[in-house]
């Protein structure tokens, strides 16, 4: 079956965003070729939450590209500085803060548009929000918009192809919430991601990460309980 539907590389960090736009791809016909990365970040445990979410979700690929942006660091995630904890709403909302990886969706992109270009895909989707996000400039509408642009005067699929790259981000205008109900409605089993910045060497999420606070709060006001593991330190505020 999927060899007569349109493919679309999916980037699938294994968190509840990611899980959620991947089955979204596929509710919207596409076959999903799952692009997942281990680039130094210091919750790897997310890398084994993607392999479970591609597979209960049926992607047609799935490939695990390793970079090491631990060299550059300038990130909480990509060194040993310490992830904010138990921060209020409204102190997550103001600035950007040290879990910010420098250029890390402009990165994951251009990967994923490589491979879109060898797949004769011309759709990637991204689980990015605008709305529930910690600040994030490469989660924002425009910049979205700006990648667009770029890919169509970047690749010979776009040059001499006439493509006409689509980055699709279903998620961006909705809430955690609204995610939270839309993936549990398509069928997601969120006990199969993770999404914590700071995560037990078990595996169980800290509850305290800026992560960790905006997925509970959707459960939250989804009215329904978080399904994946987390340690005693979970906070909900």
């Amino acid at each position: 079956m999927t060899g007569m539907q349109p493919k679309a590389v999916v980037l699938l960090s294994g968190g509840l965003d990611s899980a959620t736009a991947f089955a979204l791809a596929r509710k919207s016909g596409f076959a999903g070729h799952a692009m997942t990365f281990r680039y130094g970040q210091r919750h790897q445990v997310e890398v084994e939450a993607a392999r479970r979410v591609a597979a209960a979700l049926g992607a047609a690929q799935h490939v695990v590209v390793n970079i090491d942006l631990r060299q550059f660091g300038g990130s909480a995630l990509t060194s040993d500085a310490e992830v904010p904890k138990g921060r209020s709403p409204d102190e997550m909302s103001k600035g950007i803060p040290s879990t910010y990886v420098p250029a890390r969706n402009t990165i994951f992109l251009s990967f994923a548009l490589a491979w879109a270009e060898v797949l004769c895909a011309q759709d990637i989707f991204l689980g990015v929000n605008a709305l529930d996000y910690s600040g994030y400039p490469d989660c924002r509408p425009e910049y979205i918009e700006a990648f667009e642009r770029m890919a169509r005067l970047a690749t010979k699929a776009g040059v001499e192809g006439g493509a006409s790259f689509k980055i699709h981000t279903p998620l961006i205008r909705m809430t955690k919430a609204e995610i939270v109900r839309q993936g549990l409605a398509l069928g997601v089993d969120y006990a199969l991601t993770r999404s914590c910045y700071d995560p037990s060497p078990e595996g169980a999420a800290c509850g305290r990460c800026d992560s960790c606070l905006l997925r509970l709060k959707g459960f939250r006001e989804a009215g329904l309980q978080d399904p994946a593991p987390y340690g005693e330190g979970r906070v909900e505020n």
